[in-house]
């Protein structure tokens, strides 16, 4: 395991991305690793108690916030974007440019002072930036090594395989990957599962964390409080 920490993605947008990414921060500091979370955008705001909020960041940083309690909102996501959409058709509509180099400085600054980061990407891996860059560019620009969330559904061997497969096309490894079950199990869930594990063993050599299994008290719920994120935090098997 590198303790200069990994970057989240997956197969698609609302796969689990954000409760892997906080149960990782979590699985890391029981470890003894000072690590927290990193987000490069984020589209999506809604107000609660009159606080303009967005939930990933917020498990994010109620995750962080166990190693760095002095953390915020912006110090851990540099842009924030009012409608759930694509990140780069929102900032268009709002007049604000997504630039990769604020990303990296910001991201940059806060792995000078923890051991470990884990950035957790927005949608899926190719999710663009603007009208030339994706995040998947800038997974390449912090060249950490990839933890995939699978949505284990129908179609998602083929998602999972193409993900896999833009990965190694920017030099990056795919260090490991995670089932999510966001919907209850049918005949073919573990076969799906056991599919994946031959391929992404065989061809990336990609470590399998672990199931996170079907649970309507965790799929329902938008931001992710510590508990859930310890419970799933168990479930992980890190590799060192």
């Amino acid at each position: 395991m590198s303790h200069q920490g990994f970057f989240v993605t997956g197969t698609d947008t609302e796969v689990g991305k954000t409760l892997v990414a906080g149960a990782l921060i979590v699985k890391l500091q029981s470890m003894g690793v000072k690590a927290i979370g990193y987000k490069p955008v984020v589209a999506g705001m809604h107000t609660i108690d009159g606080n303009l909020i967005n939930d990933d960041i917020q498990t994010l940083l109620m995750a962080s916030q166990q190693a760095m309690p002095e953390l915020c909102a912006s110090d851990i996501c540099p842009y924030f974007l009012g409608d759930a959409a694509a990140p780069h058709l929102v900032a268009a509509k709002e007049g604000t440019q997504l630039k990769m180099d604020v990303m990296i400085r910001q991201y940059k600054s806060l792995q000078e002072k923890v051991e470990a980061i884990i950035v957790e990407g927005a949608g899926g891996f190719l999710v663009p930036i603007d009208e030339e860059s994706t995040l998947g560019d800038f997974a390449q620009a912090i060249d950490l090594p990839v933890i995939m969330v699978v949505n284990i559904k129908l179609g998602c061997i083929n998602h999972a395989l193409l993900t896999a497969e833009a990965i190694e096309h920017r030099g990056l490894q795919l260090f490991a990957w995670v089932a999510n079950s966001t919907q209850s199990d049918n005949e073919y869930t573990q076969q799906n599962i056991k599919t994946l594990k031959m391929l992404l063993d065989k061809k990336y050599k990609a470590n399998f964390l672990g199931i996170i299994p079907f649970n309507d008290a965790i799929q329902n719920n938008s931001i992710y409080n510590i508990n859930h994120l310890v419970s799933t935090s168990k479930i992980l098997t890190l590799y060192k």
